[in-house]
């Protein structure tokens, strides 16, 4: 098979040997792989791939059919057409997932929509509701909105009955981010500074980091919770421990990919459940900023680190 391997830390399309499924695990036939923030620090050899995924081939999430199946896996039939989270190898023609934390592509989402779903999607669901307990009526302040995970945070934000805040550095992005949050609740879009004012906040979703840290604090509503997702503002901040005392608030991080098995099933459930029947129903989108093909995958990690984008950049295979 071709896939974009990591080579001195440039994207190299090259060719691997096509891997085999094992003990409950499926064969994709990838037709689209989102490219996120952690395939940029794998390349410049930061993060590397968690045990049992390809060292070398980057991507943590995919879209395309099942074409073959190992040993118990039952839950698809070839054919399917599937969407997943996995521990890296999905920018490649083919590549293995354990079927339980595979889902079901809506019939509605384009090959590429689906390849940048899951990981924005379940990252945002995970840390808004699951970690956070994101409830009707409370107040969300979404940081980073106008990227793959931050449009997904405002629109489920928004379709949970939240009010939300969602700030975006580039002001060429605002309107839309601001459209796609109040085409299905109230939502508001700020600047990256200055948003302060425009609290409390119930719940913060953190995908800058360091910079954002002692607002989130200043403007933490009573028994507020921040999740912190993303670091690329900076991973070292000073806080005000007497303002989190004050609010009785939480500060709590995540990452999806080195998760046990069971707990990245759980998360893929949970978006089935509560995200998927909105999507199918076209409630909520998957806007997808550019697409590249798999022999063009090092422009892709180009325009990727150039910033300046709405929701997803894809790369087809």
């Amino acid at each position: 098979m071709r896939a974009a391997t990591i080579s001195d830390g440039q994207i190299v399309v090259a060719d691997r040997p096509d891997p085999e499924p094992g003990q409950g695990e499926i064969l994709v036939r990838v037709r689209a792989a989102g490219l996120n923030a952690a395939d940029l620090l794998q390349r410049q050899g930061f993060y590397p791939a968690p045990p049992g995924s390809p060292p070398d081939i980057p991507g943590m999430e995919l879209a395309g059919e099942v074409v073959a199946r190992g040993p118990n896996a039952t839950r698809f039939a070839d054919g399917d057409r599937v969407m997943a989270i996995v521990g890296g190898g999905a920018q490649a023609e083919l590549a293995v997932v354990h079927e339980r934390v595979a889902m079901p592509v809506p019939g509605n989402l384009s090959w590429d929509e689906a390849g940048g779903f899951p990981e924005a999607f379940t990252t945002a669901h995970d840390a808004l509701f699951t970690q956070c307990g994101l409830k009707m009526g409370e107040r969300a302040l979404i940081h980073g909105a106008a990227g793959g995970v931050g449009v997904a945070g405002v629109q489920l934000a928004a379709a949970a009955g939240a009010s939300v805040t969602a700030t975006v550095r580039n002001p060429d992005l605002r309107a839309a981010v601001e459209a796609l949050g109040s085409a299905i609740g109230p939502c508001q879009v700020a600047a990256s500074d200055g948003w302060e004012t425009l609290g409390p906040f119930d719940v913060v979703l953190e995908l800058i980091g360091a910079p954002n840290m002692a607002g989130n604090l200043a403007s933490l509503a009573l028994g507020g919770r921040i999740a912190v997702i993303g670091v690329g503002g900076g991973g070292q901040a000073d806080i005000n421990l007497l303002a989190l005392m004050q609010a009785r608030g939480r500060i709590h991080g995540s990452t999806l990919r080195a998760r046990p098995l069971e707990d990245k099933a759980a998360a893929a459930r949970a978006v089935e459940r509560h995200v998927l029947p909105r999507v199918e129903a076209g409630a909520i989108k998957v806007p997808l900023a550019a697409t590249f093909a798999l022999a063009d995958a090092a422009q892709a990690y180009e325009r990727f680190a150039r910033g300046g984008k709405l929701g997803k950049i894809v790369i087809t295979c």
